[in-house]
């Protein structure tokens, strides 16, 4: 595993933990208005993740675990990132981006670690500030 890629995957764990405490606190809100297990179970911890990944992708390129590891996603063109391209990523990468890594797991990573199969979907790359 390239270093850059350690680096992505410490930071995705960072922002999970965040994402964690956050949805506990969500959930204790909702659970008194909504009684369906499987929102609890897959909806509210998604759709909290997907809501903070995006709002910090969106204003400065990193997330908290990102900024901690020293990496910022930008746009291969070096233009700010879209709302589409962040959502674009997302989508890919809690979809689609499993698969690809099954099929081929020795060609996942490309450019040390700077672009995985969801970044080149979505036109973004991740770099070392």
């Amino acid at each position: 595993m390239k270093s850059i890629t350690k680096k992505r995957t410490k930071a995705f764990l960072i922002d999970l933990a965040i994402s964690t405490a956050v949805t506990a606190g969500v959930e204790y809100v909702l659970r008194k208005k909504i009684k369906n297990e499987a929102i609890h179970a897959i909806v509210t911890p998604t759709a909290v993740m997907w809501s903070l990944e995006f709002a910090q992708l969106r204003n400065n390129g990193q997330t908290v675990g990102y900024k901690k590891m020293g990496i910022a996603l930008e746009n291969k063109s070096g233009t700010r990132l879209t709302s589409a391209q962040i959502l674009k990523r997302m989508a890919y990468r809690d979809s689609i981006s499993p698969f690809d890594y099954l099929k081929n797991p020795t060609a996942f990573e490309q450019q040390n670690g700077q672009l995985l199969p969801h970044d080149h979907f979505s036109d973004t790359v991740v770099n070392e500030v």
